[in-house]
């Protein structure tokens, strides 16, 4: 193509292009970022050699107009005055509110058809509100319902995945479903729907808060139980408000945060509760017998462990499903076998037995804590090579699976080896696979 021929849109991207200093490189990077996807080399590779292209005329940009708009500051129809022969006036994709649709409204449809189409050609997630904003016509249509029934399913099923799937894998799709729920409880506050909005949310945050603590992410993990704790107390769902304490304070155990704070979130989920069972009681008695087991004081741990126990009889019959939501026989004997692993009781390698046969294979991060407590108990019986071979067994075939309680029972396993056998060629592997794993999770 002559550059007589060369469609006037087509210089006019160049130009501007290089008005700014931008190379090419760079340019991709605005146009993904405008799109909300994140500038990864190879994304960056591949557009670039499509930007070549549109520079020259060879093809027209219709799925990345909206986006050359935003990455320049310039209206569409000024960077692209007329479109070319056969381009409709209307993208593809494009929902229309009204049969005089607002033209801001339409850019903003727009814009999210563009965001959609290309996050999913590129692989990569929907970013948080694309969906929303797309079906926003249709829910307008519909009178703007809110499902809760469907929310607190939803919130149901994000317990369940948390056990099985790979942690920090959720992250993303948590995150979106909480700025859904958060603008529906902009549109609907101090309606009758407001309060199951906020207990939702608040399920969702500590949902999030946990994945982002099995991948290591302190800070923002703290910020999500916050969140969690406060959605919890607005929305006055009791058993909510004690199990984001119940719960947190056993994330704070993992995470080693300094013991006030556990026990600051014990005492208030047992306050709260008042007597009254839940899963967050349990799980508050739970994070007690912990944080005294790993402070040496067996007298205290095996006392939480009966109020746990007693907590955990008068819950009501429930289904077998594993839930960080919940709280199981299988999760009960998990927390004696650590109890009592770390207090070197005798009874851990039973309670070791009962919680193995509970839980599913899939329970990742259970199942290999249990392997670790088995270790523990080995090395401490002098089977060294045998403990050692159990404890790196589940972390060979998944080592991503290393963080917050794993964590410690390893460095536990450590310092249990006589000093001779920490140069052994599996304690140096041990250490070598914990010291490089990703954190990941050790969710009951």
């Amino acid at each position: 193509m002559t550059e007589q021929q060369r469609p006037a849109w087509a210089a006019r991207l160049g130009a501007e292009r290089e008005a700014r200093g931008w190379g090419k490189f760079a340019m991709a990077r605005h146009l993904l970022a405008a799109v909300g996807i994140a500038p990864s080399p190879q994304k960056v590779k591949t557009l670039t050699r499509q930007i070549l292209g549109w520079e020259k005329g060879s093809h027209f940009p219709r799925d990345w107009a909206a986006a050359y708009s935003a990455a320049f500051d310039i209206p569409e129809d000024e960077l692209f005055p007329a479109p070319p022969h056969g381009r409709p006036a209307t993208p593809v994709g494009t929902v229309d509110q009204s049969p005089t649709p607002d033209q801001g409204d339409d850019d903003v449809k727009r814009r999210a058809a563009l965001q959609l189409i290309t996050a999913l050609g590129a692989g990569a997630a929907v970013p948080p509100g694309v969906l929303e904003t797309i079906f926003a016509g249709i829910e307008d249509a519909l009178g703007d319902p809110i499902d809760l029934a469907e929310w607190e399913a939803t919130v149901h099923e994000y317990g369940q995945l948390l056990i099985t799937q790979p942690n920090g894998t959720l992250i993303s799709a948590l995150t979106a479903d909480i700025i859904a729920v958060g603008e529906l409880l902009r549109r609907h506050r101090g309606s009758p729907d407001a309060s199951g909005l906020l207990r939702i949310s608040a399920g969702l945050s500590g949902l999030l808060a946990i994945d982002l603590g099995d991948v290591g992410d302190k800070r923002a993990a703290r910020a999500s139980w916050s969140i969690a704790k406060r959605a919890a107390d607005a929305s006055g769902d009791r058993d909510l408000r004690v199990w984001v304490r119940g719960r947190a304070a056993q994330d704070a155990v993992w995470a080693g945060r300094p013991s006030a704070v556990v026990t600051d979130l014990t005492n208030a989920a047992i306050g709260i509760a008042a007597g009254a069972p839940s899963a967050g009681l349990a799980r508050a008695h739970a994070a007690h017998a912990y944080l005294a087991a790993d402070q040496g004081d067996a007298g205290r741990a095996h006392e939480s462990l009966g109020a746990l126990k007693r907590a955990f009889d008068r819950l009501p019959d429930a289904p077998d499903d594993q839930s960080v939501l919940a709280y199981r026989e299988s999760q009960l004997r998990w927390a004696e076998s650590y109890v009592h692993t770390r207090a070197g009781d005798r009874r851990a390698a039973t309670t070791l037995t009962q919680a193995g046969a509970l839980y599913p294979s899939d329970a990742l991060g259970p199942v290999v804590n249990l392997s670790l407590m088995r270790a523990i108990l080995m090395i401490k019986a002098r089977e060294i090579d045998s403990g050692l071979e159990t404890a790196l067994a589940p972390l060979r075939s998944r080592p991503v699976t290393v963080a917050g309680g794993t964590s410690q029972l390893v460095r536990q396993i450590l310092r249990a080896l006589p000093d001779q056998a920490r140069a052994l060629p599996a304690a140096r592997e041990l250490q070598a696979l914990t010291a490089r794993a990703r954190p990941q999770s050790t969710t009951t």
